[in-house]
Order: structure tokens, then sequence, then C-alpha cells
């Protein structure tokens, strides 16, 4: 029914559902997604004839000829230097000290260092692979089961891209143009009610399930560990301190936030004598590996963005929904379903490019603040990424576990639940999003 309405409002042909079907058999083949999305987009504008095949180089260059796009890959760094150093292990320490007066508390410390390593890489999976490494045999040993454990490190993995500094924020804003350091400080309150969500239902579980035990301690035993901890592993502090520090007050921009904090860490590794010369190659080549998927997606994007918006899918979509309902609240729901059901098969980036475009007129048709559209876009993604059976972070937790990815979903049904209470938050009250702003955003 939509696409028939669809249909019917712009004229669309074979010259966009061949491209269309194309897309996702090759995704289906598991062909790379930048391959997917260039072959569309190629394939489309040849079909439709609205643009000339030589301006395709030009927008794969100027599609990724953007200042801001230089922190994706320094973030990426960072997170990978962070992990080399054993500066990460700091943040748990911490966090542990932070939580260990508490029945569960290493369930929480987990969480707390999964939100701890967010603000630093910007990345969910690379959270998901470092933190697992460290956390999940633990929490065996503290006695959850396995795939419950695995499980609540896929759910904290979810604010790598919802925590600022994000690359999902960076690209976004590139995609929509819009500031990302506004979307950054936009994403504050919502990251951490998604922080906050987490380790609520954690909490709750182990109560239901008495997962983990936990000895009580007065305040002064707890103040004694907690500052144990920090005297140990106070620098450690000093990177994600850089990068907000910088960019919320404006001192900074992302960009030379990043490139700060990849020096800085690498001074550190050098000083605590975890990190050498020899360590470089390695450790820019995983990084370059992050990067090289990525950026391609980006490149690719703008011809096929371009060949939708001359097409006129994105109004034709807001006309075909529209036709069905103008009831704000249903669109929003719609909308949410949309995201949620993307991000559980497919990687941020390529939805992003992809969804964005279509999405927002969607959401200016119904006065949707567009900071709150990014916020609320980025936030059901990071849902879709735990969401059984297919979310990226279950795959990546089962990938260095061997769990069963089946198992692993099972249990992350309830951190699911919760962090789609905090989506309809930001989705229906526009202040989530936009209480830290300027009144020029509200």
């Amino acid at each position: 029914m939509l696409w028939g309405s669809l249909n019917q409002t712009v004229e669309l042909g074979w010259d966009f559902y061949l491209p269309v079907i194309m897309f996702v058999g090759l995704i289906a083949l598991a062909v790379p997604v930048w391959a997917a999305i260039g072959t569309a987009a190629i394939v489309m504008l040849v079909m439709s004839g609205d643009l000339p095949l030589s301006l395709v180089g030009e927008s794969l260059f100027t599609g990724i000829d953007a200042f801001a796009l230089t922190a994706v890959p320094l973030f990426i760094l960072t997170g990978d230097v962070l992990v080399r150093t054993g500066l990460s292990r700091k943040f748990l320490d911490v966090a542990e000290a932070l939580t260990c007066f508490a029945k569960g508390g290493f369930g929480s410390a987990t969480v707390l260092v999964c939100g701890m390593f967010a603000a630093i890489s910007g990345s969910d999976a690379a959270g998901a692979a470092a933190v697992g490494r460290m956390t999940i045999n633990r929490l065996v040993e503290s006695g959850y089961p396995r795939p419950y454990a695995c499980a609540l490190v896929a759910a904290g993995a979810c604010t790598g891209i919802l925590i600022p500094p994000s690359i999902a924020y960076i690209i976004i804003g590139l995609v929509l143009g819009i500031s990302a350091s506004t979307l950054f400080l936009a994403a504050l309150i919502p990251g951490l009610a998604i922080l906050v969500s987490i380790l609520v239902t954690n909490i709750i579980m182990n109560r239901l399930y008495h997962y983990e035990g936990g000895g009580l301690m007065s305040m002064s035993e707890w103040l004694a560990n907690l500052g144990k901890a920090l005297k140990s592993g106070w620098y450690a502090f000093i990177v994600p301190g850089i990068i907000f520090y910088g960019i919320f007050s404006g001192r900074l921009t992302p960009t030379e936030a990043g490139a700060t904090a990849v020096v800085v860490t690498i001074v550190m590794g050098f000083i605590m004598r975890t990190l050498s010369l020899a360590d470089f190659p390695s450790m820019l080549v995983s990084s370059a590996k992050v990067n090289g998927v990525i950026l391609p997606i980006i490149a690719f994007s703008a011809p096929l963005a371009e060949a939708l918006a001359i097409m006129g899918v994105p109004q034709g979509f807001v006309a075909s929904i529209t036709s069905l309902t103008d009831d704000p609240y249903l669109l929003i729901l719609l909308m949410i379903g949309i995201l949620i059901a993307a991000g559980c098969v497919m990687e941020t980036t390529p939805n992003i490019v992809i969804l964005a475009p279509i999405l927002k007129p969607l959401a200016d048709n119904i006065g949707m603040n567009e900071i709150q559209f990014c916020i609320m876009m980025i936030t059901a993604l990071g849902v879709g990424f735990i969401t059984p059976p297919l979310g990226l972070n279950l795959f990546v937790v089962s990938g260095i576990t061997g769990e069963s990815i089946l198992k692993i979903a099972a249990r992350a049904v309830p951190f699911v639940l919760t962090m789609l209470i905090v989506v309809l938050l930001i989705a229906y009250v526009p202040a989530v999003s936009t209480t830290l702003l300027p009144e020029i955003y509200q």
C-alpha cells in the first residue's frame, strides 16, 4: 500500500525499483555496504538519466571533503590507543570502586565502563569488543549466566553512539547540515538517560534472579576503595576530560578535540611504558580498517542522495505516509519502528546516509525540531543494535565469546524495552534533547 501510494505520488518506475532490488540483493549476498550503495546509485542515475554519470566522481570527493569528518578517524584511533595502553582498565577499576558497595556491583561497573569508553571512542562495536574482553569472564565468575553477561555488555556498548562525542552525530550533522557540537550538547542528557536505563534494568534483574551478591561496607571502606582506585588511575580521565571540556566550552571543535586526545593518549602510553613505536603499524592499520568502512559509505551516499532528491523520493515518501494518517503521534511511532528495524540489520553509517534525508522531511512536516529528530534517530538506531535477532552488538559479543546469538538475544529483551522507553521520551518530550541548548534551538 505504501509503495503504491508513493508510486502514484512521484510516478516511480524501474529506474527506482531495480536499483533498490539490487541493493537489497547485494546486501543479502554480503557485498560491502559501500559497494551496494554505489552500485544502486550508479544504476539509478544511468536508468533515470537525470544527472550525467560524469558527476559521480565529483560527488564522491565532495561527499567526504568536510573538515568535520576528520574527527572520525581521530576518535577511532583514540579508542584503539586507549585499549593498547591499558588505560581502559583504569576506567574499569574506578567504575568497580564506585559500585562495589552495592549488590550487583560489578554488573553496574561494566555498564559504567561502557559509558566511559563511549565518551572517548564514539563507536559501539569497538566498545562491545573492548569491554567484553575485560568483563564477560569476570561477570560469569561473579554469578551471572554467560548469555546474560554478553547481553549486558552488548546493551552497555550501545552508548558508544549515544554518549557524545559520537561518530554517528558527526555523520548525521554532515548529512543534514547541523553543527556536530550542537548535537553533542543535545545528546548529553539522552545518552546518560540510556546509560541509567541499562543500569536500572541490571539492578532489577539482579534482584529478581540473585545473579551477583555484594557485601555491605561502611562509608569509610567505600571511600577508601574509591580513593585507592582514583589514586592509581586518575590520569586515565584526562583524555575524556579534554574532549568534554574542549567541545562543550567551545574552545575546541570536535576535530581539534579528537586530535588533542590522540596526542595526549599516545604521550601517556609512552610515559606508562605500555606503548612503543613497534605498536604503531598495527594500531594505525586497525584504525584505518574501521575508517575504511565508514568513509566509502559516506562518499557513495552523495550521488545516491542526489538521485533520490531529483526523483522526488523524500517528498513522495512524506506524501504517501501522511496520506495514511496525519496523527503526529502515530507518525513518530512509525519512524521509530523503521529506525529500530533498520538498526538491527545495518550499521549506523549507511542507515544515517540513506534514511536521514528521507525521514527528515516527514519530521519537518509534523513540526518536530531538527535537533530532536537527530537525537531520536540515533537513539532508535542504537536500540536496534541489541534488538533480536540481528542486532550488531549481539554478533560482536557472540564473536568474542562463542555464545549463541539467540541465547544472548533472549537475555537482551529487558534492555531493549527500557531503552525503548527513553526513545519514546526523546520523541514526545522535546525538552529531553533541547534543555541544554541555546534558546534558538528550542
